[in-house]
């Protein structure tokens, strides 16, 4: 009889060190659950592009480069600029739309926003023109675009753009005023560059069969008309630690 509760006893002990066991974590489980040590590491590769400073090209098809490869749309050709002059930190990112308009550039500006995205180029208003919308909304779409870089410290560059004669010369006139006229009010605050399209639009040896879109030659023109304008602003960006 001694005999049988030993070996209940024994068994209760047994059974309730198990399940004390399955109830607390051994430390060395606590100690890991909130180990930063387990968090991935990125490798040399995308620590450089971590830190890379990006440039945003926000535009319609003429930035997308519609009917070319992306490498030969002119955001691309301007890295290879930035690369030929030993600037290894720029890289771009390309959120040209096909088809977009400035209240669509407002829409989905924010959103492209990453931390190392330091310049933007703000190249819309064709399609808007082509539409046939109002000068007016065009003009206010784009001062809502750089109001909302300005206030998130983004370097901003704006692409004017041209009306097509067949709108007639008010609109045409209107259109070509609104840019100038936002030049005029950002003075001092952002770059701007008159023409996106100068020396492409109305060339037919820059430009693809529809007349439109510039070819691989036209975007290395409009690559190398903005380029100097984007070096300027990456030297002046403020050195981080600096």
């Amino acid at each position: 009889m001694t005999c049988v509760r030993f070996r209940i006893l024994s068994l209760l002990v047994t059974l309730a060190v198990a399940a004390a066991c399955g109830r607390a974590p051994t430390p060395a489980s606590t100690s890991n659950a909130g180990d930063a040590s387990n968090a991935p590491l990125l490798d040399a590769g995308q620590q450089a592009q971590a830190q890379k400073t990006v440039i945003l090209f926000l535009g319609d098809s003429l930035t997308a480069g519609l009917g070319l490869t992306l490498a030969q749309a002119y955001p691309n050709r301007i890295l290879e600029l930035f690369a030929g002059e030993g600037y290894g930190e720029i890289d771009v990112e390309n959120a040209g739309v096909s088809g977009d308009t400035t209240a669509g550039g407002l829409r989905r500006i924010e959103s492209l926003l990453e931390p190392n995205v330091k310049i933007v180029v703000v190249a819309l208003g064709g399609n808007d023109a082509l539409r046939g919308l109002s000068v007016a909304q065009t003009r206010s779409n784009v001062q809502a675009i750089v109001d909302l870089l300005l206030q998130h410290n983004r370097a901003v560059l704006l692409a004017g753009m041209e009306a097509p004669t067949n709108l007639g010369a008010d609109y045409q006139q209107g259109f070509h005023d609104a840019f100038i006229g936002l030049a005029q009010a950002y003075r001092g605050r952002i770059t701007f560059m008159p023409f996106l399209l100068d020396g492409v639009a109305g060339d037919p040896s820059l430009n693809q069969a529809d007349g439109i879109h510039p070819n691989d030659a036209g975007a290395r023109i409009i690559a190398q008309h903005m380029y100097p304008l984007l070096r300027d602003m990456v030297d002046q960006l403020p050195v981080v630690g600096g």
